[in-house]
């Protein structure tokens, strides 16, 4: 989308306290991310006014993706306004976290790239003995494809709330890798503005 055809579509007020985040995670989606997190939004918790994180990552381990968007649930539950910035890259486990804010409350640089695509598996299965006995490590690996299959659809449905994106569109776009611009992302309703 070009940047004057941007200025067409309406857009509420920017936030101004996205100019000054109180939470910043850039890097890798794993442990450490994961601990700057909590120690950052603990330190917000005696503090008044929206938490604002501003996120940058090429991506990572979607389980802590998802225990991020967790708790930005349980902190809007309780009470408190959580907005999100992504800046540049918000890739794979990044739009699991941009999934846990409220669509209002999605915001984006001029510059931003999503990168959605569904769960992944690597694993080798190495038969050699009977049959029957074989029988269980399939039966398990089919049983943890199916439950990633269900968290995907559930996190997807999340990151989609709000939007014209359906779930059958976001199952055929993430077989691959789905980029979505700052502007699409505007454009299909997946944000609130940018910045």
């Amino acid at each position: 989308m070009a940047a004057d055809s941007l200025q067409n579509l309406s857009v509420p007020t920017i936030p101004p306290e996205l100019a000054t985040p109180n939470v910043r995670l850039h890097g890798e989606v794993n442990d450490d991310m994961l601990a700057v997190w909590l120690d950052q939004t603990a330190r917000l918790s005696a503090e008044a006014g929206p938490i604002v994180l501003e996120l940058s990552t090429t991506g990572g381990d979607a389980e802590i993706g998802r225990r991020i968007a967790d708790d930005v649930r349980l902190l809007r539950q309780a009470g408190r306004t959580a907005r999100f910035f992504g800046k540049t890259m918000i890739y794979s486990a990044g739009a699991t976290i941009m999934g846990g804010f409220l669509k209002s409350d999605r915001w984006l640089s001029r510059d931003a790239v999503v990168m959605v695509h569904g769960r992944k598996l690597a694993k080798c299965l190495n038969f050699d003995g009977a049959l029957r006995a074989e029988r269980p490590g399939v039966e398990a690996l089919l049983a943890e494809i199916d439950d990633g299959i269900r968290i995907e659809r559930v996190e997807f449905g999340k990151f989609i709330e709000g939007s014209d994106v359906t779930l059958d569109e976001i199952d055929r776009q993430t077989v691959g890798n789905w980029y979505i611009t700052a502007g699409e992302a505007l454009k299909r309703g997946l944000i609130a503005g940018i910045v």
